[in-house]
């Protein structure tokens, strides 16, 4: 445990663990200072540094021994982002008697490494001496990745805006400009290209509105009953009539099935995209099988059956090294096109209804999504 004692405050460095542990300390928990995840740094009343754990020094680049009995603002020599030293800012043993620490705030460690760093300062009673300086460090990079995949995910909707708005603003405009001068077909071609381009809009605003909800945890699921077969079947028919073959597409499905309770648009919504991924990036039949299985839910019995939908092609199918990637954000495959979006949300949708997705090779070669939905039922007939 990367813990010593300071004996003296010319700061010589004692060799043993905190004495006595008091009421609150880590060593009266039977807890390691090494074992949290997080950075600790502790300085007594003299301002000496008497705990510095394995998570600090590897956050500061400092080994233990090189900052136990050490002053805190030599051991931990922090910088605000205006180069002001952090430590004569604060002056957490000389201040205010009335406060008890320093919010958490972006600071810089020598060579301008940016970590989050709070403090609390612990007093004997209130208003009294400082008799402790705890301090916690953590690293900025898990913010950073997750700033980094916000400033993706805005400049990918962005991109993908502009297009479908040009269009629209182009064509408006034109007809507003020049009505007279074209014919009733060249109208409607051009009124049909604004309405299909509002649609895109519609869409992208909608999955950002998903993608929002997924991440705060506030997907709401409106169960219904639903007829797996006949939505898939719907889906169908809807890419007959726009032209594909009707025997790309093998449906089968096992009777019988349990009774599903689901939200039905997001169901639909799930079923959309799957199988649009096997017509456009698939090739041969695409086929699409509804069984009864096992709940994918732990620990519940047989009475609480799911219904399982395997959507797979016969195309190249997915890269061994990709499968990992599937379901994250902008993720797009050998294909360029689309936000890279649509299986991240059907996963979260999947998952907000207490069901799991997988994705593998198809026996024909191709993809393979299947996707498992426990029955469940609404609320009100739990």
């Amino acid at each position: 445990m990367s813990v010593g004692t300071s004996n003296a405050p010319g700061g010589r460095r004692g060799t043993g663990r905190v004495p006595a542990p008091r009421h609150g300390d880590l060593s009266g928990l039977g807890i390691d200072p090494d074992e949290l995840p997080d950075g600790l740094v502790v300085a007594d009343e003299d301002g000496l540094v008497v705990c510095f754990n394995a998570a600090a020094a590897r956050i500061t680049a400092t080994a233990a021994a090189d900052a136990l009995g050490q002053r805190l603002d030599k051991a931990l020599p922090l910088e605000d982002l205006e180069g002001r030293r952090w430590w004569q800012l604060t002056d957490p043993y000389g201040g205010l008697a009335i406060r008890v620490g320093q919010p958490e705030r972006n600071l810089l460690l020598p060579g301008g490494r940016e970590v989050l760093v709070s403090a609390r300062y612990v007093r004997a009673e209130p208003a009294g001496p400082v008799r402790r300086v705890v301090v916690s460090l953590r690293d900025t990079e898990a913010r950073r990745r997750t700033e980094r995949s916000h400033a993706e995910l805005i400049a990918t909707v962005a991109h993908e805006l502009r297009s479908p708005l040009t269009s629209v603003k182009g064509f408006t405009a034109t007809l507003l400009a020049k009505w007279e001068r074209f014919t009733d077909d060249q109208k409607r071609l051009m009124l049909e290209t604004v309405d299909a381009d509002a649609d895109r809009v519609t869409r992208l605003i909608a999955e950002l509105l998903d993608i929002s909800r997924i991440d705060s945890g506030r997907l709401e699921v409106r169960r219904q009953p639903v007829d797996i077969g006949a939505a898939v079947g719907r889906h169908i028919q809807a890419y007959v009539a726009a032209g594909q073959p009707a025997d790309r597409f093998l449906l089968r499905v096992e009777q019988p099935l349990p009774a599903l309770w689901a939200d039905p648009d997001k169901v639909d919504q799930v079923l959309s995209n799957l199988i649009e991924n096997a017509v456009r990036h698939g090739e041969g039949t695409v086929t699409i099988d509804i069984t009864a299985t096992a709940s994918p839910r732990e620990g519940e019995g047989h009475e609480h059956a799911a219904t399982s939908v395997t959507v797979s092609d016969e195309g190249p199918g997915i890269p061994e090294e990709s499968m990992n990637r599937v379901f994250t954000r902008f993720w797009r495959g050998s294909k360029r096109g689309g936000t890279g979006l649509g299986l991240y949300i059907v996963k979260g949708i999947v998952e907000a209804h207490g069901g799991t997705i997988t994705v593998g090779r198809a026996p024909g070669g191709g993809a393979e999504f299947r996707f498992t939905l426990p029955v469940a039922a609404p609320a009100y007939l739990a």
